[in-house]
């Protein structure tokens, strides 16, 4: 039950709503017990949507929420909620799209009022403490609002009626499909996107700039397929930039959420793990196919950011926040003087024009981020600059962290630290993705329904999307992969069986929804295939049908390899849609498409032992994107059976598709049929 004329947020397990637990305004968590209380009060709903690592989340609890008398207003008149969009992504879909509807623009935190029955009548975001910039002050709005629900009840709820028929019309999903998944149309997709390259300063589109990760894995995976080398050098022009900029840590690894300029100097702070989880897949397949020593680099650092920085109980952390004490950038940034302080007078100069911190300042204040153009003369030199620099700011005060445990975003982690650690030989790296994996499944399952998130090893209630099931699938066929424990396959195979259970729409095959069937109901059961700062669960779970599709015994029950694929071409076909209209908003579908243009490719090292090795090794570096590949003994998995050694030797057999080449034993004849 809601514990009614207090503030009932301490118990969350959201660290957001935790920061809000001694705010004197009344939260409640979203319940049906919530809306009910609305409901027997006769008074509206104050949603309250952000995320512990925004900047302006802070800033408004600290201008509003904080305030008693600004408090008194909103208890004294409303049901206030509060609710973590990482934790319920549901909730912060349907609202965002509400609040995009009325004002034409979305972004955090997310301010809504509803009815007692859930339907928005009005929406925004920020809202300062006094008037300013054509907005009113927070109060003044509370007035207006009460105002309005008091005096005009029947305009509320049409206004409310009508949003929720639209949010509810807008929910439709793709529409059944009407072109070719073929070569023109990804090759559409990829020249829509390279006309929209800054070729000066990297990335696609202007300012602000957001590091486009899944559609930097697309671009490389469709430029290795079709050997045009366009796709692959858009990525690697955007991956140095990035790499070499502010939004990098140039001390510590890691990347933050976003550039506010065009080229990549100043970040907005805040370390995201989906962001580093998906950039680290593509710097280490970068490092892997073309031997880039930036990639390597950046591959190598970002681990240990995750390591250092995020790893928690139960996986990794969800981010480092904007803020420290109140203020952007105050770890991270730097001035000549500072610099001079920490490695004398020598070194500190050299150092300043190395990260090109300068006297006028890239930041504020005089301040400058750390950037890299170009490589050190001296790499000695450099390390042991580094290595105080770093020392000198871990005395600072530091950011604070959203310890949350998210299973899709660990998910896509472990998927990464998979793929670089068989492919840049790192077992240690497929050691912590196997960690994080177990730790997903271990607390991440009571009662055998996947949850969303976890903190400090528990659990929390809202259960887990369909984002999170697909990359969690992916995630443990990848280990399957890359260990060969039939473990991981089978408990992936079992989640993927869930999720078509509880997410596909039985009237349109590969049409999904994001929230489960047994989730709460909601104005609308929400579904975006639109990738965005993470890929779409439609996009996620077509990948994830994909993988399992080969590696899937074929009289399985209740699905077969055969029904796997068809539920995955069934998904692709919907998707054309996008990659023809919007193709910069569907990278992932772009990189799972070319996958499946690509047959998908499949390759199987038939071992005389399990310490014949170095074939399987090779194949896993050679091997392009979105490509499977298993090793073992003869008749050892569905993708070897029938299929033994050559002459006492390791032999790889490559098939695309259902069409299958002559076994190789050698790295040249690998190489060969690779292309």
């Amino acid at each position: 039950m809601v514990t009614r004329d207090s503030n009932s947020l301490a118990d969350a397990t959201s660290p957001y709503l935790r920061q809000h637990a001694d705010n004197p305004v009344h939260w409640q968590q979203w319940s049906a017990d919530a809306l009910q209380w609305a409901r027997e009060r006769d008074v509206p709903i104050l949603l309250s949507v952000g995320y512990a690592a925004c900047h302006w989340c802070h800033v408004m609890a600290h201008e509003s929420f904080e305030d008693h008398a600004t408090a008194t207003v909103m208890n004294r008149h409303f049901v206030c909620i509060k609710v973590d969009r990482e934790e319920r992504p549901d909730i912060d879909a349907i609202y965002m799209n509400a609040t995009v509807a009325m004002t034409g623009q979305g972004g955090w935190p997310m301010t809504c009022f509803l009815t007692p029955e859930g339907e928005p009548f009005y929406c925004g975001t920020y809202f300062p403490s006094i008037p300013r910039h054509g907005l009113p002050s927070f109060v003044q709005l509370l007035d207006a609002i009460t105002e309005t629900w008091n005096a005009k009840r029947d305009e509320v709820h049409r206004v409310g009626a009508a949003v929720a028929e639209q949010l509810a019309a807008n929910a439709e999903g793709l529409p059944d499909p009407d072109l070719a998944l073929d070569n023109d149309l990804l090759a559409h997709a990829v020249n829509k996107v390279l006309d929209d390259e800054d070729r000066d300063y990297g990335g696609f589109g202007g300012a602000p700039k957001f590091p486009p990760s899944a559609l930097l894995e697309g671009l490389i995976r469709e430029s290795e397929r079709t050997t045009d080398p366009r796709g692959l050098e858009a990525a690697q022009r955007t991956a140095s930039v990035m790499a070499r900029g502010g939004i990098y840590d140039q001390l510590a690894g890691g990347f933050a959420r976003y550039a506010v300029d065009q080229d990549w100097v100043v970040p907005h702070f805040e370390k995201m793990l989906y962001d580093n989880a998906q950039l680290l897949r593509v710097y280490a397949h970068l490092a892997r196919t073309t031997s880039d020593p930036l990639a390597q680099k950046i591959t190598e650092e970002t681990i240990g950011f995750l390591q250092r920085d995020l790893k928690v109980i139960g996986g990794f952390a969800s981010a480092l926040d904007a803020d420290t004490e109140g203020r952007e950038g105050l770890t991270y940034v730097w001035t000549p003087p500072e610099m001079v302080d920490v490695l004398g007078a020598e070194d500190g100069e050299w150092a300043a024009q190395l990260f090109n911190v300068t006297a006028a300042g890239t930041f504020e204040d005089g301040a400058s981020t750390l950037q890299l153009r170009a490589d050190p003369d001296d790499v000695t030199r450099f390390e042991s600059v580094r290595s105080r620099l770093s020392a000198a700011r871990a005395l600072r005060p530091q950011p604070g962290i959203d310890g949350k445990v998210v299973t899709g975003w660990n998910a896509m982690t472990i998927t990464a630290l998979a793929e670089a650690g068989a492919g840049l030989g790192r077992p240690d790296w497929i050691e912590l993705a196997a960690w994080c994996a177990g730790e997903l499944l271990e607390r991440h399952q009571p009662g055998g329904r996947l949850r969303r998130s976890s903190l400090d090893g528990v659990a929390g209630d809202p259960l887990a999307m369909l984002d999170d099931h697909a990359a969690l699938v992916t995630a443990l066929l990848a280990l399957y992969q890359v260990t060969g424990q039939p473990d991981w396959r089978d408990r992936g195979l079992d989640l993927l069986d869930r999720t078509v259970d509880l997410f596909a729409d039985p009237q349109a095959p590969g049409s999904w929804f994001d929230a489960g069937a047994d989730a709460d109901a909601l104005l609308t059961r929400p579904r975006d295939p639109i990738d965005g700062a993470t890929p779409a669960g439609t996009s996620l779970v077509a990948e994830a049908l994909l993988t399992a599709a080969p590696l899937a015994p074929t009289s399985r029950s209740p699905r077969s390899a055969d029904d796997y694929l068809a539920l995955a071409d069934d998904t692709l076909a919907r998707g054309g849609v996008l990659l023809a209209k919007l193709p910069r908003s569907a990278g992932q579908w772009l990189a799972v498409a070319s996958a499946r243009l690509a047959g998908p490719l499949q390759i199987a090292v038939s071992q005389p032992d399990v310490d014949s090795t170095a074939l399987l090794t090779e194949a896993r570096v050679r091997a392009p994107g979105g490509a499977i590949v298993v090793g073992g003994v003869v008749d050892s998995q569905p993708l070897l059976d029938g299929r033994p050694p050559v002459d006492g030797e390791s032999a790889a057999y490559i098939c695309r598709g259902t069409v299958c080449g002559l076994p190789v034993t050698t790295v040249e004849g690998l190489s060969r049929q690779l292309g």
